[in-house]
């Protein structure tokens, strides 16, 4: 069912489109543009929001809205919105704002195999279709600032738990566990897959939720689950915390940059908030052997995936 909705949004979105935003929009399935993303400004293929009429606009909000909770979803645009905050704080240096975000479709949708790509500043998310069954991966939200308070109180923040339950998870580990999971004093100044396609997880693995029980175990699980409910309910994968790790890089204290990640099987999470004075975090969901649909597509078409 969720293949079609895609199918049909996104055909809707083509049709308010005029000649040449079409142009913008459409690619083959094989253009290497599909499996180049990136999360920071730059050059991106697909048409821009800015300009587009109020349906093509709303359509391509709806696209987005197949592939994501409605929790999620309002994650993604409220950092969207966090543009015109930041260009504020630039004094305008940088031409942001929030309609700087663009829409790719790969192939025609409805067709055996075809993907598209909502994707600017701090958003992208990447559907790939294959027949009834769709895979989204890579699933990256940011948010700078990531919190913006007033009198000691966020009035914004797009990512509270995501970082909550990691702290308290990582409160939670009792001494032997804490120090599998602490793999560094300083963290990494970003996710460490990057934009490269995920095809292995990450060492070391930190502490295993095989040995957790209790409370730190069902934290574990509530971490990942995070993730993975941003997806709509028909997209998501089980979640099984005795399969998963856990490793944190950097101090606990807060206002110190942090890392940490979650993976297992099939699954690798990063978060990393880092840069301007731990107030800009970077999170995404990664389907290791999967990405962009990997594990969907012809035999062949993996091959050159992973190329």
């Amino acid at each position: 069912m969720t293949a079609q909705a895609m199918a049909a949004v996104a055909g809707e979105f083509l049709d308010a489109l005029d000649e040449e935003q079409r142009g913008l929009a459409a690619h083959e399935f094989a253009d290497p543009l599909r499996v180049q993303w990136t999360y920071v400004p730059a050059w991106r293929p697909g048409v821009p929001l800015l300009g587009l009429g109020r349906s093509a606009r709303n359509a391509a909000h709806r696209l987005l809205a197949t592939a994501l909770a409605p929790h999620a979803f309002a994650q993604a645009v409220t950092v969207m919105a966090l543009e015109e905050v930041l260009d504020l704080r630039e004094d305008g240096r940088g031409r942001r704002h929030s309609d700087d975000y663009h829409l790719a479709l790969f192939g025609a949708p409805g067709a055996p195999r075809w993907s598209w790509r909502f994707e600017g500043h701090h958003v992208s998310v990447t559907a790939t279709v294959s027949g009834d069954e769709v895979e989204v991966a890579p699933l990256f939200l940011g948010a700078n600032p990531a919190t913006v308070g007033y009198e000691g109180v966020a009035v914004t923040r797009p990512l509270p738990l995501e970082e909550e339950l990691a702290r308290a998870l990582l409160a939670d580990l009792p001494a032997t566990h804490r120090a599998a999971a602490l793999i560094a004093g300083t963290a990494p100044p970003d996710i460490l897959t990057g934009t490269a396609i995920a095809t292995d997880l990450l060492d070391p693995p930190g502490v295993r939720g095989a040995e957790l029980a209790g409370s730190a175990a069902a934290l574990l699980g509530k971490l990942a689950s995070v993730y993975v409910d941003r997806l709509a309910p028909a997209l998501r994968v089980p979640v099984e915390p005795g399969k998963l790790a856990f490793a944190w890089a950097g101090p606990a204290e807060r206002g110190l940059g942090h890392y940490y990640r979650v993976q297992g099987p099939g699954l690798l999470i990063e978060y990393d908030n880092t840069q301007n004075g731990a107030n800009h975090a970077h999170s995404v969901l990664r389907r290791p052997g999967a990405d962009f649909g990997a594990a969907l597509l012809p035999a062949h078409l993996a091959t050159e995936h992973q190329g």
